[in-house]
């Protein structure tokens, strides 16, 4: 095993062990949990690695940047499936549904009418998560909090089955406990079976919540350069 690939395997095999020993404690199978490798901003190289090691859901902040990675490793790894977890424009729409097998950040109106023409024009429906913006904060992506029951609501009748879920990113240093019960909350009031919630520093007390996908990047790859 080479360098490259050695790091990545162990780090995968440590939060994957992470991941069993939180679910066990929240009286869940780890079978429920997806673990969603963030790759963005690591090269092909390290995704690769990660491939090796047997992981095969990733997620990408940038359509730019996951056209670049994705359709070459795509082809060597045809089960691969690529996640976008970074706000999306609506210009990048047909891309990203060119690419992405699930899309987790629909917030607004406008995107949802972008990724529906996109969709009808690409012959293509990946999965869509909508992301509430749980702290109110201004710099975020995310429908705001009063706004989601409503807006669900319109995704539900428009794309159908191929909504899935919601996901959430806590404020930084604050306690994401409150957020992550409220998004699990407001799943469970709308019948949605995916919850993606966590990250490398607090994708257990996610699972203890309900997550049923945690996005883990640092914890695999390191740190970003």
């Amino acid at each position: 095993m080479n360098d490259t690939v050695s790091p990545i395997a162990a780090n995968l095999a440590q939060v994957q062990a992470r991941i069993a020993a939180a679910a066990s404690a929240a009286g869940r199978a780890p079978e429920e949990i997806t673990l969603v490798a963030v790759s963005k901003t690591k090269p092909a190289a390290a995704v690769r690695a990660a491939l090796a090691a047997g992981q095969r859901v990733f997620g990408e902040n940038r359509v730019q940047e996951a056209a670049e990675k994705f359709p070459a490793l795509r082809a060597e790894y045809p089960d691969l499936r690529l996640h976008l977890i970074g706000g999306l424009q609506t210009n990048k729409a047909r891309d990203a549904v060119r690419l992405a097998d699930v899309i987790e950040t629909l917030d607004r109106p406008r995107l949802a009418d972008a990724l529906a023409a996109a969709m009808e024009k690409e012959a293509r429906r990946p999965d869509l998560l909508i992301e509430v913006n749980t702290g109110a904060e201004p710099q975020k992506s995310g429908i705001p909090r009063d706004q989601a029951d409503a807006f669900i609501d319109a995704c539900r009748a428009r794309f159908g089955a191929q909504l899935v879920g919601l996901m959430c990113v806590p404020p930084v240093g604050e306690d994401p406990r409150p957020h992550f019960t409220w998004l699990a909350a407001c799943a469970r009031r709308h019948g949605l079976g995916v919850l993606s919630m966590g990250m490398s520093a607090d994708f257990e007390v996610a699972i203890a919540c309900g997550a049923t996908w945690v996005r883990v990047g640092t914890a695999i790859f390191g740190a970003r350069g």
